[in-house]
């Protein structure tokens, strides 16, 4: 009796129920489930050991990993347990999210290309080198960029569209601001860039024709929109068949200043949060990933986004 009751207690917590749902989907580490749940780790470990003390998960050493998951080989009372933890894992508000993070990981844990990337971009400064910089790297990308027609959403002034009306086909500049089209338009005209037209519109509504760009970018702008997750499903509504979105924008932190200092609506996302709302606009292919982090406080850090409309 002491053992159900010990079995029953450690599936009555709401933060135990989400560990218990993921670890019967897949093996996980500490760190991934850091990432998954943005949970502190400390929270995590204790949570953890006190599942695997009511007999529910079992673990395994991997190097200086820890990897956790249900335990297959337990006690039908303690079998009996998970299965009801994981069904009223299914109710709890955060279930959707840690469904998408999980996707998320799982893609990432044999991504070893942006494995590799990283250790480059860790590389890349380390040393001084004579014109050797990111500028410098930009641009030779954006030489690269296939003619594409381009929605930069939310784009201010348009310092990202300009740069790639050098090379685009076209680039539709949108923002909800009239100064700053106005202000971009004229910019435009004067550099030359005729490929470059600015619209007033917000993002959940931006003012461009179903299914007629190529490639949608949110560059630092989600955070200001009214509905983020309308937005994703707008940029969707204009990209072509295997059109692609590219959504750069803060990771969720806790600076509320922001609001005041820089008009941001919302204090970044989660990683989970982006999945979701672009496997709900129907993209597929969807990456992930952080891709910066400040050195200097608040230590904002920068997720990069992409998915890819069906052919």
């Amino acid at each position: 009796m002491a053992h159900s009751l010990k079995a029953l207690r450690a599936v009555a917590d709401p933060t135990r129920l989400r560990l218990l749902a993921l670890l019967a989907e897949e093996e996980l580490s500490v760190n991934e489930l850091l990432e998954i749940t943005q949970l502190g780790q400390s929270r995590i470990s204790t949570h953890l050991g006190q599942l695997q003390e009511a007999g529910l998960l079992q673990s395994r050493r991997e190097g200086k990993r820890t990897f956790y998951r249900t335990n297959s080989r337990a006690e039908q009372t303690c079998l009996d347990a998970v299965q009801l933890g994981i069904k009223a894992a299914i109710e709890l508000p955060e279930a959707a999210s840690d469904r998408s993070s999980l996707r998320r990981i799982v893609m990432l844990r044999d991504n070893q290309a942006q494995v590799y990337f990283n250790q480059i971009a860790g590389r890349f400064d380390r040393s001084y080198g004579p014109g050797r910089s990111w500028q410098a790297f930009g641009h030779l990308l954006l030489r690269i960029l296939p003619p594409l027609v381009i929605a930069d959403l939310g784009s201010g002034e348009g310092l990202v569209s300009e740069l790639l009306a050098r090379q685009a086909k076209k680039v539709i500049a949108v923002d909800n601001s009239e100064k700053m089209v106005l202000f971009g338009a004229e910019k435009a005209r004067r550099n030359g860039l005729a490929n470059l037209e600015f619209r007033l519109g917000d993002l959940e509504h931006p003012p461009i024709e179903p299914k007629s760009v190529d490639l949608a970018i949110l560059s630092q702008a989600l955070h200001h929109a009214k509905d983020p997750a309308e937005a994703v499903k707008s940029a969707a509504r204009i990209l072509k068949s295997n059109g692609q979105i590219v959504v750069l924008d803060l990771r969720e932190h806790s600076f509320a200043q922001a609001r005041e200092l820089y008009g941001d609506t919302w204090l970044g996302f989660r990683d989970g949060q982006l999945q979701q709302w672009l496997e709900q606009a129907g993209f597929i292919d969807i990456e992930v990933a952080m891709v910066a982090r400040e050195e200097q406080p608040p230590h904002f850090e920068t997720i990069l986004a992409v998915g890819r409309m069906p052919a």
